[in-house]
């Protein structure tokens, strides 16, 4: 930046290269995610912790969880976007392409303002956040009850109000999914890699996905797409070239058995 300043300025003619005289190759190491294989295990878990809790008075919060872990892994939103998500945030249209009804988000989060544009899975879990009533945390009662008062969201509440991190883990960990094979540890940021990995694994355009996802193409290529094996394709890579035919030698015997004159 001093030299950029000195050379704006007239105080330097030339700028210096400094940079490497080669290019260091780094390590690729991926992000944690779930396979689809663990994705799968991971939902029917949450699916039953919300069945069946361990506490009754947790049972809301188990719907929300998972409820979450689908809207995530559909959405590919990171979870601060999801924390500053609210109802009137988004809207539940008709997708062009696959005629299925997708949600359409306004994000707000690391990278401003973007939108974003969900796979169908994402519509019934909203459709269940919605029609929710949850607790009512500003309840005025002077009675000693257990009752807990609760009210449909307004559209200016935030789509997951509380946190699950405890419950997360726990099923993480009972499920055996909290490490992966490299032993990096699994976190609710894992679903938006998930949501990438799942995306190219099924051919999306990477620079769509980028664009949805609110990030760079360089940026997946380097953390995503380098250790999934579907996107190197075989057409390409397995290409032989053809041999050329053996010509018939001109001394080689005729039907007769003699060899041809000269």
């Amino acid at each position: 930046m001093v030299l950029k300043t000195a050379q704006r300025h007239g105080w330097l003619e030339n700028l210096p290269d400094l940079s490497d005289p080669y290019r260091r190759q780094s390590k690729v190491e991926h992000r944690p995610w779930f396979t689809p294989n663990e994705y799968k295990q991971l939902y029917q878990a949450t699916r039953a912790n919300a069945d069946n809790p361990k506490t009754k008075r947790f049972k809301w919060h188990a719907e929300q969880l998972h409820d979450f872990v689908l809207f995530m892994a559909n959405t590919g939103l990171r979870p601060d976007e999801v924390r500053h998500l609210e109802f009137r945030d988004i809207e539940i249209v008709e997708d062009e392409y696959s005629g299925q009804q997708i949600l359409e988000i306004e994000v707000r989060g690391k990278r401003g303002v973007g939108y974003c544009k969900s796979m169908p899975g994402a519509v019934r879990p909203f459709e269940r956040l919605r029609d929710r009533e949850r607790p009512v945390a500003d309840r005025e009662s002077d009675d000693s009850s257990d009752v807990v008062q609760t009210a449909p969201p307004k559209l200016t509440d935030p789509l997951f109000p509380g946190e699950f991190k405890k419950m997360f883990n726990r099923i993480l960990t009972d499920a055996k999914l909290k490490f992966d094979r490299n032993g990096k540890a699994r976190t609710a940021y894992s679903l938006r890699h998930s949501y990438i990995c799942f995306r190219l694994l099924e051919g999306a355009d990477i620079y769509q996905v980028a664009k949805n996802c609110r990030t760079s193409v360089e940026m997946i290529e380097k953390h995503y797409a380098a250790h999934l094996k579907d996107m190197i394709d075989t057409s390409l890579v397995n290409v032989r070239r053809e041999r050329p035919k053996r010509k018939e030698q001109s001394t080689k015997d005729d039907d007769s058995g003699k060899r041809p004159e000269a």
